[in-house]
């Protein structure tokens, strides 16, 4: 391979899809069709080239996206294989943002799944051309014509087969290339060999009428084309073959290849048409950024100034510290140094490499158009981009999904609280959708990710790399003391130690407040029966009690204090007196004011094929759910909802059982209400067990 290529010599994409679609086994057989590998891995045994950290050999599934690269018919392929589980949505989407071009695959078995659908979505945000691939030809009971049809449904009836499937089932070998005319059958052994024979009879016959339907879409990208077509009734081979590449950027009609990955049938064809007709960064010569004062600009392909965009960073034991990118504009070279606007610095780029999974080839440079890796930049994160000091640059960043799952840590061995820390910051660097937060309130540290095996591999990670062993518990819930009706108290503080004494008292009404008003303190003292002085101490003493609780507690709001009265003492009053004296006379005012409690509420939004939706509003009912309705969103439904913030504990397992690992859900906190009265004693147990353990302690 070349050292430099030119940008019209790229093919940079991810390979996308739902979880178990064959995405992996799929990049492995093109790396064995262009000689890039000499066998074909195996995901059991953990010999494949992209899932190689400890993470992906221990669950068997693809944890990070992996970049790989080979060479096909003189082109330069730069493969983003992403993982399809739903927790780690973030690389796909990471993985698409560099990308000039989706790959999606499609398990003929399984059909589409709701993961397909999602990283389609962001493709099309990112206004990426797609290509599909029906994998899995060689299973048993695949239906070719059902897996297009439903693609045809999910994604237009602009989706066209460019190969069929001859044989499709447990003995897979042969396709039917429409636009070539041809039968290719292959081999055995899985290396990618075929040979071809001209289709006839009843297949030509077929072929022809394709050729005909792909002569349309071909023509409709085109004006030119269009004319000729209308005018002749067909397009001649050159005509088609040209149009092929522009029809398939505009989206005039998404290819589909039907492959077996594992048996490496087909997907010489697929490659042969990437490097033909696939988009190249040329494709996309401008991109928008903003300069150095914020102000909208573009940057070009072709200007010398270099422009980088960091899409990934990661950290493992064997691996190394590895930041990932995409160069937009000019060269880059180990020892330049660039400047990263976000973070106001400049890093100097170490050595430089191209990737095939854990295999590094070290580079000299790197061209406009083009993907690598360099090892360890000092402050640079995912997200941010490194542009030339004479053309100062930021690329826009991903937005990526909220979390949706959270858990509390709880640490095996005392006085590992420093390395936790250190390992959750550096986690959350390199994982743009984990987030963690140690909570004052419900003194927990806790955890956020996409579901449940993204936390698990979190914690596994901590374990591996820092050291740390750490048992998981339910977060607690930050539940809020309130009232209901008016109360007032006459608080006296006498105290008499030999000395000099302590003396207030504190004449208090309470009333409810609006909602989300915290605790508004307020005086309406008259006269001079205390000093005005002592107001703020009066408050102190209120606001102590407002975070401890007096319920159950937790923090106390929503309510309206008015300090209206009192008696001083001219030599024992003093701030301490009065802090006490507002303590208490609050804590009793609360008391006698009918309190209650509040909780969390959150609105979540389910989308889900509709096959599943009496379930989920099923389990929601189950669950205190308030259904707020039903939408439609294409051939999903979104259910939208208030929960109680107790009752989404794994919510997102729930869902994923509940629809057979074809739904999800986001999120988001809304407001706080009463909790029921059935509920109020169980809560009240559980702080009061609380309470004694710590004392206990």
């Amino acid at each position: 391979m070349k050292d430099n290529y030119n940008p019209s010599e790229l093919r940079n994409f991810a390979v996308v899809g739902h979880a178990s679609a064959g995405k992996t086994m799929l990049c492995e057989a093109m790396l064995v069709c262009s000689g890039r590998l000499g066998r074909m891995g195996n995901i059991a045994a953990g010999t494949t080239a992209s899932d190689y950290h400890a993470s992906e050999h221990q669950h068997q599934i693809s944890v990070h996206a992996s970049l790989l690269h080979t060479e096909w018919l003189g082109k330069k392929f730069n493969i983003i294989d992403t993982p399809g589980y739903a927790d780690f949505l973030s690389e796909g989407i990471s993985a698409l943002r560099v990308g000039d071009f989706a790959l999606a695959v499609i398990n003929a078995a399984h059909g589409l799944g709701v993961g397909t659908d999602a990283v389609m979505d962001y493709a099309t945000h990112y206004g990426l051309p797609k290509i599909l691939a029906v994998n899995a030809l060689d299973k048993p009971n695949t239906d070719f014509d059902a897996v297009l049809a439903g693609a045809r449904e999910h994604f237009g009836r602009t989706v066209f087969p460019m190969t069929i499937p001859l044989d499709a089932g447990p003995g897979f070998s042969r396709v039917l290339d429409v636009l070539r005319n041809e039968v290719v059958t292959y081999k055995p052994g899985g290396n990618g060999q075929y040979k071809e024979e001209t289709a006839d009879g009843e297949l030509a016959e077929r072929v022809h009428e394709l050729h005909r339907q792909l002569m349309e879409y071909v023509a409709e990208s085109d004006d030119a084309l269009m004319e000729k077509f209308f005018a002749q009734g067909v397009l001649g081979e050159d005509d088609l073959r040209a149009g092929l590449h522009k029809a398939v950027q505009n989206q005039v009609f998404i290819p589909l290849f039907a492959v077996s990955a594992e048996r490496n049938v087909g997907v010489a064809r697929l490659m042969d048409f990437i490097a033909k007709y696939g988009s190249s960064p040329q494709d996309r010569a401008e991109v928008p950024a903003t300069d150095a004062s914020g102000l909208p600009r573009t940057v070009a392909l072709s200007q010398p100034d270099p422009v980088v965009y960091i899409f990934k960073t990661m950290n493992e034991p064997g691996v190394g510290e590895l930041s990932l990118f995409r160069i937009y504009s000019g060269k880059v070279r180990s020892g330049d140094e660039l400047f990263n606007r976000a973070r106001q610095m400049t890093e100097r780029l170490g050595q430089l490499f191209v990737l095939n999974g854990r295999e590094r080839v070290l580079v000299p440079s790197l061209g406009a158009g083009d993907l690598g890796a360099v090892v360890k930049l000092r402050d640079t994160r995912t997200g941010d981009t490194l542009s030339s000091p004479r053309f100062i640059v930021e690329l826009p960043k991903v937005e990526y999904p909220h979390p949706n799952i959270h858990v509390a840590l709880r640490l095996r061995s005392k006085g590992d609280e420093d390395k936790l820390a250190v390992g959750l910051a550096m986690l959350q660097q390199e994982d743009p959708t984990f987030r963690y937060r140690v909570d004052d309130e419900v003194h927990q540290t806790i955890i956020s990710g996409q579901g449940e095996i993204h936390l698990q591999v979190i914690i596994e990670r901590l374990a591996r790399r820092f050291g740390v062993g750490l048992e998981t518990e339910e977060p607690r819930v930050p539940y809020r003391e309130t009232i209901r009706g008016r109360a007032e108290s006459r608080y006296r503080h006498k105290k008499q130690t030999g000395g000099a004494g302590q003396f207030a008292e504190v004449w208090m009404r309470i009333s409810p407040g609006a909602r989300d008003s915290g605790v508004v303190f307020a005086e309406s003292l008259v006269g001079n029966d205390v000093d005005r002085v002592f107001v703020p101490s009066v408050e102190k003493g209120v606001r102590a009690v407002a975070n401890e609780g007096v319920f159950a507690g937790y923090r106390i709001v929503d309510v309206q204090v008015d300090f209206y009265g009192g008696k001083m003492h001219p030599v024992d009053s003093k701030d301490i007196a009065f802090q006490v004296a507002g303590y208490h006379a609050f804590k009793e005012s609360f008391t006698n004011a009918s309190p209650c409690l509040l909780e969390p509420i959150y609105t979540v939004s389910i989308t889900v094929p509709g096959d599943y939706v009496g379930a989920v509003l099923g389990d929601l009912a189950s669950r205190r759910g308030r259904i707020l309705g039903v939408d439609s969103d294409g051939h999903f439904q979104v259910i939208r909802a208030t929960v109680p913030y107790k009752q989404l504990y794994h919510y997102s397992t729930i869902v994923r059982s509940l629809t057979s690992g074809r739904g999800r859900h986001s999120e988001n906190f809304d407001h706080y209400e009463e909790v029921p009265a059935d509920q109020v004693q169980n809560i009240l147990a559980e702080a009061k067990a609380r309470r004694n353990g710590h004392a206990e302690k």
